[in-house]
């Protein structure tokens, strides 16, 4: 038997068929070729026509049967991840009644800031763990707002995930992780977030029906199954966004695991059962994958946005043209990188600076002894110190880090990176090479309750290493503390 998962990003759909008894990978591929796109009917707003996503779904499900020469009948359940915080809002016959709101939208944070101050900082750190932000909420208020014709017609509101299930199904559900995601989820009542909608006078029945995560949420009917080549009465089992999904495929589900991404931004996602912040506007808190009513798990996430495209900038516009070379020559440079500084926010806005826009910035550059060693070390330490910056605002906010989890990417590949951050945390790294397809497909199987013999399946196929702190840690530290001084000397400018 099989199971197969979904990964519903901004840029491609990506679809894995897994061996249910061993995790292993059978398949692994994404539609289109080349990037969806991406629609920007003015500044600062983005969003993608929802049946897109469906045409791709059903592309990418039919190559991966006749691709890998599965069975489809063998297919036994699915497993969806999807982009995070998007607005999905759909008539009473499910036809999607405007083009989805998606993450990197941002007209509405206006709409949540208002809410943070009227509904209490306090009481949307105790209740929501967050601030409303720029999340599916607010964004469900801007067309409530802005398009009254469309908002007085719609039947539910969704998320990109409850979407595909819907057009598998004909079934209109949501899960209680979802409604984190989008800011709907009050967590001492442990039920929808009504407050919020109330704030925000939105009816609460449009909201779907919730049902639980590793259980059977609905079945592909015979729509779905014509359109994809799956067949009919198949259950989804599991649904999250992107980012704890991402965390689920590298095995972290308890109090003190933590999985990092180091792309073009970076990510780090910490576990913790502790339903307490002081932190909940540079933090996002999102119910867990395997979050319920009796095991209250949350993920802590803080993201880095100038992380990987401040190395592929350097890579664009240095002599050297591959990772490699730049790797190689950051090699015969010492730590701290005889005194040279990379601050690497140049992608914009930086939440954990409170949405501050710092920039990049290169410091202490000797034009008579430092060359291009200098500067590809520097990148990758002051890359690597903003993870360990941003950690260390996740340990004063009731994190626990015992071991850090990471999927085979740019960054993470770097021994100067992955060395740096293991060495001044004090905790191994782990390397695994896996997708948040895989992940999904695997998740299918987690109905059964065994979270070990899951961790297992994902310590025999995907482990490749793991980096551990060094002895010295010592001229790490004195590098981070110079680093922090010049982080600081900006921040107060």
């Amino acid at each position: 038997m099989y199971y197969i998962g979904y990964d519903l990003g901004s840029s491609s759909i990506k679809v894995a068929i897994v061996d249910a008894e061993t995790g292993a990978n059978v398949i692994a591929l994404n539609e289109p070729e080349t990037e969806m796109e991406i629609v920007a009917p003015q500044q600062h707003w983005a969003e993608q026509d929802p049946e897109m996503w469906w045409n791709y779904i059903c592309v990418a499900t039919k190559r991966a049967i006749k691709e890998s020469g599965v069975d489809a009948s063998k297919i036994s359940g699915i497993g969806i991840s999807y982009q995070m915080h998007g607005l999905v809002v759909v008539d009473k016959a499910g036809t999607p009644l405007r083009n989805s709101i998606i993450w990197c939208d941002s007209r509405a944070v206006e709409i949540g800031d208002v809410a943070f101050k009227g509904l209490g900082e306090k009481f949307c750190a105790d209740h929501l763990l967050n601030s409303p932000g720029n999340f599916t909420a607010s964004k469900l208020k801007w067309v409530k707002d802005n398009e009254p014709d469309i908002y007085n017609r719609i039947h539910k509101y969704m998320l990109p995930g409850d979407y595909i299930a819907y057009k598998l199904t004909g079934e209109m559900t949501t899960t209680k992780n979802g409604l984190s995601e989008g800011i709907l989820w009050d967590y001492i009542n442990d039920a929808l977030a009504e407050s919020l909608l109330f704030f925000y006078g939105i009816d609460k029945d449009l909201t779907p029906i919730t049902v639980d995560n590793f259980s059977n949420q609905c079945e592909v009917n015979n729509a779905g199954a014509e359109a994809t080549g799956l067949p009919v009465g198949i259950p989804i089992t599991y649904r999250a966004g992107d980012q704890p999904n991402n965390a689920l495929a590298l095995n972290v589900f308890n109090s003190g695991e933590v999985a990092a991404t180091g792309g073009t931004s970076g990510v780090v996602y910490a576990v913790s059962d502790v339903l307490k912040s002081k932190e909940s506007s540079r933090i996002n808190h999102f119910a867990h994958v395997n979050y319920s009513s009796s095991q209250k798990i949350v993920g802590k996430l803080l993201c880095i946005n100038g992380a990987g495209i401040q190395y592929r900038w350097l890579k664009d516009n240095l002599a050297s043209n591959t990772y490699e070379e730049m790797n190689a020559k950051a090699e015969e440079v010492p730590v701290g990188s005889e005194g040279v500084c990379v601050i690497p926010y140049g992608n914009g806005a930086e939440r954990m600076f409170n949405n501050k826009i710092v920039g990049t910035h290169i410091s202490n550059l000797n034009l008579n002894t430092h060359g291009e060693g200098h500067l590809c070390r520097a990148a990758l330490e002051g890359i690597a110190f903003s993870f360990v910056y941003g950690m260390d605002i996740l340990k004063e906010d009731n994190a626990e880090i015992k071991v850090i989890r990471a999927g085979n990417d740019n960054l993470f590949r770097s021994e100067i990176f992955s060395k740096t951050v293991a060495t001044l945390i004090g905790h191994d790294i782990e390397i695994y090479n896996t997708t948040g397809a895989v992940g999904a497909a695997r998740a299918v199987g987690l109905t059964d309750g065994d979270f070990k013999k899951f961790g297992d399946h994902i310590s025999a196929n995907d482990h490749v290493m793991t980096y551990k702190p060094l002895g010295n840690k010592a001229p790490y530290q004195a590098a981070y503390n110079n680093w922090k001084k010049q982080l600081e000397l900006i921040l107060n400018n």
